[in-house]
């Protein structure tokens, strides 16, 4: 066989082998673009961020300690899981004054900045803590990987926040996100 027919087999069975990867290769998964709108469910007990990791996005520093964190659930329009009871990344939100969030699900992560929303009075939940059901605007400033691409975009957040008696802060949210 000569070189030029190996170097064609072994490109091709190479591409044969990144298209079938998720299968072949499951540690080498590639996230395809999300769709041009997506939702997302931001659900469970806040935990503070201590050493935040860095998520390559120049408008926050998880690390400064005025972040909270809690898992990323998909909704629909997301690449990567399907599965609704499997988390597929981490929202890292401002513990108590700040504007900026991010996200990290798969295909890249981006960072948020809220504009408006959030208006309603918490109400007692009967067992010494209270509840807010709220709307979120927030518009979408930076993004990495396949979120490139929604610079410009919007994102509306139907929000449950339940402020547990001990302190703690239970989340149901959901992220409408859409592009510019």
């Amino acid at each position: 066989m000569d070189s030029k027919a190996l170097f064609t087999r072994r490109r091709a069975v190479g591409a044969a082998l990144v298209a079938a990867s998720p299968l072949v290769l499951p540690g080498r998964v590639r996230a395809a673009a999300p769709a041009e709108n997506f939702v997302v469910l931001l659900k469970g007990l806040y935990q503070p961020v201590v050493h935040g990791p860095d998520l390559g996005l120049s408008s926050v520093d998880l690390s400064d300690g005025s972040y909270t964190t809690v898992k990323i659930y998909p909704v629909s329009g997301t690449p990567g899981n399907a599965n609704p009871n499997k988390a597929i990344g981490d929202f890292y939100g401002p513990a108590t004054t700040g504007d900026l969030c991010a996200y990290r699900i798969p295909g890249g992560s981006f960072a948020m900045r809220f504009t408006g929303g959030g208006e309603g009075d918490p109400v007692d939940d009967g067992q010494g803590g209270s509840i807010l059901e709220t709307t979120w605007d927030l518009d979408f400033i930076e993004g990495t990987g396949v979120y490139r691409s929604f610079v410009g975009g919007h994102n509306l957040m139907i929000d449950r926040l339940h402020f547990l008696e001990n302190g703690d802060v239970d989340e149901y949210c959901f992220c409408h996100v859409s592009g510019p």
